[in-house]
């Protein structure tokens, strides 16, 4: 703040800052203008659900802020202010005829509409325009997607930047009759649902890598759609030349899926290698065949090819310094179809949030763009080819059956009865609530991946891996 204060000239800067005040900190927000600090404003409101924990560490302020710049009187507001009757009605009471709210609201699949839906009820309400201004960019599993917003006394919006744009956006007030009018500017249209999410991995997956400073990434192809859209973000986040595919066969891996992960690599141009892992499996399976003796083979077998292709990515990732992007979906992650150690393992995980009919959506939008996912790939029965002529259908439901109940469950908060009455046999979410409940302590293991839903798992998840119940 020292070195913000002594720099800034000729302008005036709103800055968001913790400040510190005895014991207490607030979440602050300073008027910087020549030299000095002009205004202080204590955020009122303190968001404590989904991936807000603000009560944890800030004290609540009590009162408006309302300062002038050439001459206007200015209320000062930060993000969830505006969310709640009182801090804007305050200001006004106090003498503003502009709102100024400063945010770092961050992205799901819903909250534009939601995000402008309170500004228009909050600004009709209040009857002065607003200034909503959003950061851009990502921080661990949460993106922000920006789309400031400058909205006249009626609630409407008369110039909305870019989504997902950092940038510079210059909105323009005329002061007449005592009343600060907006004038009207440019106004972007909001992206569709899927150019949104895929923006959103884009962003996320691609500021997690640079923030953290590592030169790119490695990535395991299989030839199936998860690591095919995982390829695609990766290279239009990074870049070609930080992206890596490795192809690991084993005794399983079909020829279609050989060249379908063939394709995806070099229409993308990154680095291709494949590393067969039958040597290394059947090595492992010679060290624990006495462990072993007399017992079935059952999903131990797939896991330790799982583990073999692992232990070849992180090794890559140790002698070259690029992170390991995992591939799995949310779907996946739900009811536990991954294996610790295994595909699990790596350092983000881009698609960990969307489920898997999303997967295939956010694919055919990327194809829109340019080709880079083979048709194959999007029309093929899905399959781990951890065993012969395996099928993700032979242990869970169809993909258009299981999302619609893990959403309805871990976004909606909806029981297996009033799953059930939407038209779900019973048993079926009965089992899947199950298999997601059972299958905790692996997401709690599991890399952080781009939150784009409601609720992920995550910093917005919060059940317990320990129960002696059983239903």
């Amino acid at each position: 703040m020292k070195r913000l204060v002594d720099e800034i000239e000729g302008i005036a800067v709103l800055v968001g800052y913790p400040d510190y005040k005895d014991d207490l900190i607030y979440n602050a927000a300073a008027l910087i203008e020549n030299g000095r600090i002009r205004a202080n404003y204590h955020k009122q409101h303190l968001p404590n659900y989904g991936v807000f924990d603000e009560k944890r560490y800030f004290e609540p302020g009590s009162e408006p802020c309302v300062v002038e710049l050439v001459g206007w009187p200015i209320g000062l507001t930060i993000c969830e202010d505006i969310w709640r009757d009182g801090p804007v009605s305050k200001s006004v009471a106090a003498g503003a005829g502009l709102i100024l709210n400063i945010n770092a609201s961050p992205y799901d699949m819903v909250i534009h509409e939601r995000r402008e839906g309170v500004i228009h009820s909050r600004v009709r309400k209040a009857a002065v325009p607003m200034a909503y201004v959003n950061y851009v960019g990502g921080q661990d599993e949460l993106v922000y997607d920006g789309g400031s917003v400058v909205v006249d006394s009626t609630g409407e919006v008369t110039q909305r930047a870019p989504d997902f744009e950092e940038g510079i956006y210059i909105a323009d007030f005329e002061h007449t009759m005592d009343q600060i009018r907006p004038i009207p500017g440019t106004i972007n249209e909001t992206d569709s649902p899927e150019e949104s999410v895929y923006k959103a991995l884009v962003l996320g997956t691609g500021d997690y890598v640079r923030k953290h400073g590592f030169p790119g990434v490695v990535i395991g192809l299989s030839g199936g759609i998860d690591s095919a859209l995982t390829l695609a973000i990766a290279v239009d986040a990074l870049g070609v030349k930080a992206v890596r595919a490795l192809m690991m066969p084993s005794r399983y891996t079909s020829d279609i899926s050989l060249e379908d992960a063939q394709s995806e690599a070099q229409t993308l141009g990154v680095r291709y290698d494949v590393i067969p892992i039958e040597s290394v499996f059947e090595a492992t399976l010679g060290v624990l065949a006495d462990l072993f003796e007399g017992l079935p083979p059952d999903a131990t077998e797939e896991n330790i090819q799982a583990r073999c292709r692992g232990m070849i990515l992180m090794a890559v990732s140790n002698k070259t310094g690029s992170m390991v992007l995992t591939t799995g979906n949310k779907s996946e992650m739900a009811v536990g179809y991954a294996t610790l150690y295994g595909d699990m393992a790596g350092g983000f995980a881009p698609i960990k949030d969307c489920s898997k009919t999303l997967v295939y959506r956010l694919a055919r939008y990327r194809n829109s763009i340019s080709p880079v996912i083979p048709e194959r790939v999007l029309t093929r029965e899905p399959s781990a080819e951890l065993r012969h002529d395996q099928k993700d259908a032979d242990e869970l439901p169809p993909y258009n059956v299981l999302d619609p109940i893990l959403e309805a469950f871990i976004e909606e908060d909806l029981s297996v009865e009033a799953i059930a009455e939407r038209g779900f046999d019973r048993e079926v979410v009965g089992r899947i609530l199950e298999m997601v409940k059972r299958n905790e302590y692996k997401r709690r293991q599991a890399p952080p991946g781009v939150r784009i839903s409601r609720r992920a798992f995550g910093r917005d998840w919060r059940y317990p891996i320990t129960s002696g119940y059983r239903a």
